[in-house]
């Protein structure tokens, strides 16, 4: 369903109604009561996770499927369009809010509570304390060792640096409608990426083996992993969302005035690009 303008282009659109949203809703409902019940050891646990998380791929595919076909048989005004573009700078900023919540965490924890428990009055409860950054705090006594910031740490810097340079690139020739340069650069990009998660992975197996410093490892550990973890796992969707970029792009999808989806995904890895320069910074380097 859709109302015109007195010019006969399409004012909004209205679709028609959806199960997809009470599919999506039982979807999560079965994985986070799968999820207490693996935690409770119920024997149902995994697999009613596993029947959730099935449950929500076909949601994912279905709706974004209904989305893709209607945004191709035009049916989406511009004011449509710019509630598209609304929705993701909202959801941008919900994943900003998020990672601010962990920043937050290693602020608090840094400068506030490591030198509070190691000020002259905490003395007496913990003699042998030292408040020096990375620590484990005052009760985990396992010994490891931080990662320096200028091996893999910069490597991915640069990756994800250079990933987004490309990405420019491919945006720029989508909008001058040179089609075989927007795949070659989008390609580019995602392999940028994923070689980044492949150097990431690496990276956490080196530090259980020989640094022996894990999720575990006290507050810098756990500051650490959930950071980088967390990004990890933003990558992971960005690159996933990037490739459907490319497959719609081998179909033909996109125009050089009508391609948010592909702008969409563009702003979800730069995104993922600042918050790596952040935690290089932050979390890395100092």
């Amino acid at each position: 369903m859709s109302a015109t303008t007195h010019a006969g282009t399409p004012a909004y659109y209205v679709p028609q109604p959806s199960h997809w949203p009470i599919l999506g809703s039982f979807a999560l409902l079965l994985m986070g009561m799968g999820a207490a019940f693996w935690m409770n050891e119920v024997g149902a646990g995994p697999w009613m996770v596993s029947a959730g998380f099935v449950a929500l791929l076909v949601m994912l595919f279905g709706w974004f499927g209904t989305v893709i076909r209607e945004s191709e048989g035009h049916l989406y005004s511009e004011r449509v369009d710019l509630s598209f573009r609304w929705s993701m700078s909202w959801f941008i900023f919900s994943e900003v809010m998020f990672f601010a919540a962990f920043f937050g965490a290693l602020f608090y924890a840094r400068a506030l509570s490591v030198p509070d428990l190691g000020s002259p009055e905490q003395k007496l409860l913990w003699p042998d304390f030292a408040a020096a950054w990375p620590t484990a705090g005052p009760y985990i006594q396992e010994k490891f060792s931080p990662i320096g910031a200028f091996g893999i740490p910069l490597l991915n810097t640069i990756l994800l640096l250079t990933s987004g340079v490309t990405l420019t690139i491919a945006h720029h020739a989508l909008k001058a409608g040179h089609r075989g340069a927007l795949k070659l650069w989008l390609f580019l990009t995602i392999a940028l990426g994923v070689t980044f998660l492949g150097f990431q992975v690496y990276e956490y197996m080196h530090l259980y083996a020989d640094l022996n410093l894990k999720l575990s490892s006290g507050i810098y550990g756990s500051t650490f992993f959930m950071l980088t973890g967390f990004h990890g796992a933003h990558v992971t969707v960005g690159a996933i969302m990037l490739t459907v970029m490319l497959f719609r792009a081998f179909r033909g999808h996109f125009t050089a005035d009508n391609h948010f989806a592909f702008e969409a995904a563009a702003w979800y890895w730069h995104f993922v690009d600042v918050v790596w320069l952040l935690l290089f910074v932050l979390v890395y380097w100092l």
